[in-house]
């Protein structure tokens, strides 16, 4: 058991991340301009949306006869669909995500959790639903959502690989997937495939440290995991190049046709790039998604 001195500073630390996160999502979130997202279909609600000309069945309280008194023909009204989507977000907060090549640089983690929490504010912002896969934090709305995804967020966990979380997938709903993906692909695979009979469509977005796509590395290297389970050391570094980006390329290969057979999108960011461009392409891949 944990003593009480240990516990309360662990508990600090991990409640000290919030705030900064937080603010950084905001001002993120912030650099984006909402735009129509993924909800333009006629139905229930209170927002026109479009005229249409009348068809057979169509009841008289449809007409809109201003609109019809403009010519010959008889003109129907309608508003734009307003039932909230669900998204649902997995961020692997593995050991491998905390890895930074340079101090310059963000880790992994904290790429993939500041983009999660601010397309998460982008999507309240919108009047949609937002919540973790599995059954932790169900789909809601409101601030006080955001904070329980920061909160959420903040957690490492302790395995290398963290694989993907598909349970309790919302039939129909919407997902994104942050992580590098360089685990398992067959938990990638498996979480996919269930969401993707469940109707389930989203975006996978890879994370790659730059020295992850150049491997830069010559002469006598020890390579070890950040979790510390795997270690294995060269005297030639350069040799193993060649091998290690073909690897790397087959798994990008993977993925991306792994998206296309379950009706998802792949996209590809490096922690050295910005931020804002990862952000505005999650956004417009989420809304294109949907239509």
């Amino acid at each position: 058991m944990s003593q009480p001195g240990a516990l309360r500073e662990h508990a600090e630390i991990e409640a000290g991340r919030l705030p900064p996160l937080l603010a950084r999502a905001e001002h993120l979130a912030g650099t984006v301009l909402l735009g129509d997202h993924g909800r333009r279909r006629a139905g229930l609600g209170d927002d026109f949306w479009q005229y249409r000309p009348a068809q057979t069945g169509d009841s008289r309280r449809m007409i809109d006869h201003r609109r019809s008194a403009r010519g010959d023909k008889q003109y129907v009204r309608e508003r734009e669909w307003q039932i909230a989507q669900s998204v649902m977000l997995w961020v692997d907060q593995g050991a491998s995500m905390r890895f930074a090549s340079s101090p310059d640089l963000p880790g992994k983690v904290d790429r993939a959790r500041l983009l999660a929490l601010a397309i998460a504010i982008l999507l309240v912002r919108g009047g949609e639903r937002v919540g973790l896969t599995g059954t932790g934090l169900p789909p809601r709305r409101g601030n006080a959502q955001i904070a329980h995804l920061a909160a959420a967020f903040s957690v490492d966990a302790p395995q290398d690989y963290a694989a993907p979380e598909h349970r309790a997938m919302i039939p129909h709903a919407r997902a994104v997937f942050v992580s590098d993906f360089l685990g398992d692909v067959g938990e990638v695979t498996l979480a996919l495939t269930k969401a993707a009979d469940r109707g389930v469509r989203g975006v996978v977005l890879q994370l790659l440290d730059p020295s992850e796509e150049a491997f830069p590395f010559t002469g006598r290297t020890i390579f070890e995991s950040v979790g510390g389970t795997l270690r294995h050391e060269t005297l030639k570094a350069g040799d193993l190049r060649g091998r290690y980006l073909d690897r790397l390329a087959a798994r990008k290969d993977e993925l991306r046709a792994l998206c296309r057979a379950t009706g998802w999108q792949y996209g590809l960011h490096h922690t050295g790039e910005s931020a804002q461009s990862a952000l505005l392409w999650l956004y417009r891949a989420l809304d294109g998604g949907t239509r």
